[in-house]
């Protein structure tokens, strides 16, 4: 695609200096996109100030915060790697990310500093001396291009199944990337668009802030997530791009305000992370508003799939057409392209594909086939118009009676139920039929259900709708998931602690 890249933020700074690039809703501080590249720049110097070469990494767990595109940006100018942690982790936990990546600084917000002090790296506190060692650095940066197979930054994958990997994005990730959303949903350097989503995660980064900041729009930060907050920047017709998880979908549909709240200005609304439910798609289409499904991976940079506006409503269900950088196949177990309708595992190639796995080449070689594809481990099937929809995922789909039941297809048929709002289904043994489906429900807000008549409900509900052997045969109430950043149930830490009412125990919700 390209040998490397000009600086993009100091190309953008040179093209509109004036223009707001960041805002942050906390402090109400912004940042002009001339100010944003002189501060990536005193980043990079203050880095190299405390030993930071080119190469090495740099950690930072931090909330969303404006400081956090200064220090991406600097390590892009310094040649360093940016390692986001994840702060939902326990120090146990990221210690194992940081002894596989090995970083030579820790950036820490002050949410924080009590789990960094437990963490074997020098820190400095973003919000102690930071701005000052910031303003006292002369702007630099030690190359005025970058290199496209360069590293920028690793992403540690959520590990639904297991123990995270650092999933490496280099230059030409990003801007293949930019050129995948960008031309799907038409970024504009008029736009706005909103940033809540953890910035430890791929979508906190690349859904859309990378992109509008590369177009020349404006990226508002939450520090998270707040509906209300979301709500009212929405009345006050602020957002023309949205992205979001389901959970965050759902939770908008919640709010007593948003029915009511205008939300024609919003030119694009993009939902990824997670299956999102027919039923949530038809809520929003009541008010007007065409929810795009997408699918894509930490792997995929992320952008592969996204639902075109035009087809949302028609084909509920589908994550539309690959994007204009990337690839698809979906295949057998021979690695030969399935026909149209047929479910099989659906492969990626692109130059917004990660190179692979860092300090990992176990997983890497693992991670594609050997003419280069990536194994994206999920399962899919192809309609005769090529629109694309997901099964599942293949350590997810299991046999019932010798036929092969999508957990997916079941969850969407519960979530349609008005007690429902959100399933899970896994794998049971079974002596007669090998494994059955056992549903895990979360209830819907404001229903009490009495266990005994709620099963028989719905399962009712789904033999209406399923084949039998699709049909669950146990149903348990939850609390809540646990959850991954974008909103992935994690399946391997449902365990059931006891048989009283239908009740679930979860291991490491939160």
């Amino acid at each position: 695609m390209f040998a490397d890249l000009p600086d993009l933020i100091a190309k953008r700074a040179e093209l509109t200096p004036d223009k707001v690039a960041l805002e942050e809703i906390a402090t109400g501080r912004c940042l002009t996109y001339a100010k944003l590249d002189r501060r990536a720049g005193q980043a990079a110097s203050l880095m190299a100030s405390r030993g930071v070469a080119e190469g090495d990494r740099v950690a930072i767990v931090c909330r969303n915060r404006i400081a956090f595109f200064e220090l991406l940006l600097g390590c892009a100018k310094l040649g360093a790697i940016l390692v986001p942690l994840n702060w939902r982790m326990p120090p146990s936990e990221l210690n194992q990310l940081v002894e596989d990546c090995a970083p030579r600084l820790l950036f820490v917000g002050r949410e924080d500093e009590g789990v960094a002090r437990e963490l074997a790296v020098p820190s400095l506190a973003l919000d102690g001396d930071y701005e000052t060692l910031l303003d006292a650095a002369p702007a630099r940066s030690l190359r005025a291009r970058w290199p496209a197979d360069g590293i920028w930054y690793l992403i540690y994958t959520s590990g639904t199944t297991g123990r995270p990997k650092g999933v490496i994005y280099n230059f030409r990730m990003a801007l293949a990337n930019h050129v995948n959303i960008g031309s799907a949903i038409d970024i504009r350097s008029t736009d706005t668009t909103l940033t809540f989503l953890p910035l430890f995660h791929t979508a906190g980064i690349n859904l859309h802030s990378l992109p509008t900041l590369f177009a020349g729009g404006r990226v508002v930060i939450l520090e998270g997530f707040e509906e209300e907050a979301v709500v009212r920047l929405l009345e006050a017709r602020r957002i023309d791009t949205f992205f979001a998880v389901p959970t965050v979908y759902q939770a908008l549909l919640d709010h007593p305000r948003f029915a009511t709240t205008p939300l024609d200005h919003v030119r694009h609304w993009g939902c990824g992370g997670a299956p999102l439910p027919d039923a949530v798609v038809e809520r929003y289409r009541s008010l007007g508003v065409r929810v795009c499904n997408g699918m894509g991976m930490t792997e995929t940079g992320p952008t592969a799939f996204l639902m075109d506006p035009a087809d949302a409503w028609d084909r509920i269900g589908s994550v539309g057409r690959p994007q204009l950088l990337c690839s698809a196949r979906i295949v057998d177990e021979e690695g030969c392209d399935v026909p149209d309708g047929t479910v099989g595992d659906l492969l990626f190639s692109g130059p917004g594909i990660t190179p692979g796995y860092w300090n990992d080449e176990q997983a890497t070689r693992a991670a594609f086939t050997a003419d280069g594809w990536l194994r994206s481990g999920d399962l899919a099937r192809r309609d005769a118009d090529g629109f694309t929809y997901i099964a599942g995922r293949r350590k997810e789909m299991f046999i019932s009676g010798g036929e092969n039941v999508y957990p997916i297809e079941v969850e969407n048929v519960l979530a349609a139920h008005p007690a429902v709002a959100e399933a899970a289904v896994v794998p049971a043994p079974d002596s007669k039929w090998g494994e059955v489906a056992r549903a895990f429900i979360l209830p819907a807000d404001g229903t009490k259900p009495a266990p005994e008549e709620l099963h028989a409900e719905l399962h009712a509900f789904c033999r209406t709708r399923l084949a039998a052997y699709k049909v669950p045969r146990s149903f348990e109430f939850v609390a809540d998931f646990p959850r991954t950043a974008a909103g992935k149930i994690r399946k391997h830490q449902l365990v059931t602690t006891s048989g009283s009412a239908g009740e679930v125990g979860l291991r490491g919700a939160g």
